[in-house]
């Protein structure tokens, strides 16, 4: 077996194939370590645990599916970014099948704080992207929002209707679209 030290960036890569193809019982230390061709302890140089691997492999997952595309548009116009952000939750579902179900249901326990603290501020990571579209998105009447209703109340909102339609595997953003128009214009 090669002791090669691999790179941080590397495991995570590996360890997102290994889900793509077995799904994720498949992520651990010593999986991870022979699809990397590296000893075991090369990956604990980098991950204490298997809950921190996986933390770490969900985190990166996240971030494979949410990454922020090439066309900057997208974030002006709260309409592109809500059909921008429906399709890559289908990327997502296609991509890594199951994960948006086995990581909301696989972090509640003590081990795998990491992995939900991760979880939790990708989340927040894109609630504070929606909010910056929201205040930046011209259509946006000048009254949308009150004191009560702000951009960030509304941009939670969104989340959670997203989180919804992920777990319900509907990635059709209509009815979301509709009570943007309604709301927002």
């Amino acid at each position: 077996m090669n002791t090669a030290v691999t790179s941080k960036e590397e495991i995570l890569k590996t360890s997102r194939e290994l889900v793509q193809q077995q799904g994720w019982s498949a992520v651990n230390i010593r999986s991870v370590a022979a699809a990397c061709g590296v000893s075991v302890g090369s990956i604990y140089n980098y991950f204490d645990s298997k809950a921190a691997l996986m933390g770490a492999t969900v985190e990166s997952v996240w971030c494979e599916i949410f990454h922020r595309p090439e066309d900057g548009a997208v974030f002006q116009d709260t309409q592109a970014c809500i059909t921008w952000l429906y399709g890559q939750m289908e990327y997502g579902r296609k991509q890594y099948p199951g994960f948006f179900t086995f990581h909301s249901l696989g972090f509640m326990g003590e081990d795998k704080s990491d992995g939900k603290r991760r979880m939790q501020q990708t989340w927040q990571h894109i609630i504070n992207g929606l909010c910056s579209v929201l205040q930046q998105d011209a259509k946006v009447r000048p009254d949308a929002f009150t004191p009560p209703f702000t951009a960030e109340k509304f941009a939670d909102l969104l989340f959670s209707l997203m989180l919804s339609a992920l777990l319900r595997q509907d990635y059709d953003p209509t009815t979301v679209l509709e009570i943007v128009r309604r709301t927002l214009y």
